[in-house]
């Protein structure tokens, strides 16, 4: 998952009771075994293998039950540890369309030196799972092989067909990515009339109780931008004006002082019209009644003005965003520098294209030297998929059922998943993930990654009886 949003704690406080599992001390020794086989195979684009993560949980479909038939493992040739598995669950009802279950089984990079714990051996310790990728995105991915598994034992087949893609390529840009792959490329094999994936979670506040449960309905484009600028350069002894530093340092400077105009969907929208009377409850009147008045009113620029500067998640979703990662400049201390790069990462509103964006910087730099290239471009800008009854009825009843009281909040991602190639193709995708997580999120892509154990398994079993509602669906 590429950079989620951190939401303000609510009013709605739910403390973290562990919940009677219907089938703890059946199923859950099988499923720790699953995901723990999952975490420990190293999928990182360095040293990893995604292929080898695909084919151990092939074998556990497999074993399960499921023939080989329904069962297909896929890599392109010049990318050969890059692979992934779609495995089909056929339902009995052959006219209704399937619902996809999406993972990916990447990670991102992680160094054993900088890690308190062995990143690729999983540690239960302090009450948490520790290991990369035990949130992100293993610990659904695992849910989903799991739920399969329950399933193939189950004597009645759910209506709709079930559909599990484990992909590869999510965490590294410019890397083959499995999800994009099956739309070009075997679009039959992941079809459906909806898909369920990672982008949004359960929320505890810092003393642990539960805030919230989002649903994703919808995600911003990642596109990163180069400013550049080159110079002869010459003699540090005898300097000039004409600075490819200079120039580049006043490029971003506006930029840093520019903001993107506020907007508005069905997502963000809901999320704000949510959080108000949260916000309320908590006693912050004059943060719910900001985001009521800017819900009514979209051009309140007082109260988007409030709302994005009590909380940059807040901001991240009103707006599409742009902040400088990276510097390069210069070739030696005693030479004026010859050439000055910086990479600009934005995070463009949904329906916006990327070249949009590109000439609106060229416009705020307002500098001939400057030049705004764009960089690799990660997939299109995809539209939010529709917040139906069919997607949010069946979660709200079902976490009303686990956590009484909870709220249900649509959620704008500010980051980026694999979502984004599945909506483009046509396929609405939802980011789902009844895993609770802290104002930390888990440390996810920083070190010493965790996951509560409680909540991962609260979560599994969230999750399967979630899918089963939706797969009995008319």
């Amino acid at each position: 998952m590429k950079s989620t949003l951190v939401i303000a704690a609510a009013a709605i406080l739910i403390a973290i009771v562990p919940r009677a599992r219907a089938d703890a001390g059946t199923g859950e020794a099988r499923f720790r075994d699953i995901y723990k086989e999952l975490v420990e195979t190293n999928t990182t684009l360095s040293a990893g293998s995604c292929t080898l993560a695909a084919e151990r949980m092939a074998a556990r479909l497999k074993a399960a039950g499921m023939p080989e038939t329904d069962l297909h493992p896929f890599a392109a040739p010049d990318h050969p540890k890059e692979g992934g598995l779609v495995a089909i669950f056929p339902g009995r009802d052959p006219k209704s369309k399937a619902i996809l279950l999406l993972a990916h089984i990447d990670t991102v990079e992680a160094k054993r030196e900088d890690w308190t714990r062995d990143p690729f051996t999983l540690i239960e310790e302090n009450g948490s799972f520790y290991a990369r990728g035990a949130m992100d995105d293993k610990a659904e991915a695992a849910i989903w092989v799991d739920t399969l598994v329950r399933l193939s034992e189950e004597t009645k087949r759910p209506r709709h067909t079930l559909k599990l893609a484990l992909t590869c390529g999510e965490e590294t840009s410019g890397a083959f990515n499995g999800a994009e792959w099956l739309t070009k490329n075997r679009r039959d094999l992941i079809d459906a009339a909806f898909a369920i994936n990672e982008g949004a979670a359960g929320e505890l506040d810092s003393q642990g109780r539960r805030v919230l449960m989002q649903v994703q309905a919808g995600e911003k484009t990642p596109q990163n931008y180069r400013l550049e600028v080159t110079n002869r350069g010459g003699h540090s002894s005898r300097p000039v004006k004409d600075n490819a530093i200079y120039h580049l340092a006043a490029a971003l400077t506006r930029i840093s002082a520019y903001e993107f105009p506020p907007q508005f969907n069905d997502a963000n929208r809901a999320y704000f019209t949510g959080m108000a009377p949260i916000q309320a409850a908590k006693g912050e009147a004059a943060t719910a009644h900001a985001m009521a008045s800017l819900v009514r009113d979209p051009g309140d620029a007082m109260a988007i003005a409030l709302v994005s500067e009590t909380d940059p998640g807040w901001n991240a979703m009103l707006r599409t965003t742009c902040v400088a990662t990276m510097l390069d400049g210069g070739h030696a201390t005693n030479a004026l520098p010859q050439r000055a790069r910086a990479n600009i990462n934005c995070r463009i509103f949904p329906g916006i294209a990327q070249e949009t964006v590109r000439h609106q910087l060229e416009e705020i730099v307002a500098d001939a030297a400057v030049k705004v290239t764009t960089l690799e471009i990660r997939g299109p800008s995809s539209p939010p998929p529709p917040l139906t009854a069919a997607i949010v009825d069946p979660l709200r009843k079902l976490t009303t059922e686990f956590w009484p009281g909870l709220p249900v909040v649509p959620v704008l991602q500010p980051g980026a998943t694999d979502g984004q190639f599945l909506n483009a193709a046509g396929i609405p995708t939802y980011g789902i993930e009844a895993i609770f997580l802290g104002p930390d999120l888990g440390n996810i892509h920083g070190l010493n990654e965790h996951v509560g154990v409680e909540s991962l398994l609260e979560g599994r079993e969230f999750m399967y009886r979630l899918i089963k509602i939706y797969a009995e669906q008319p």
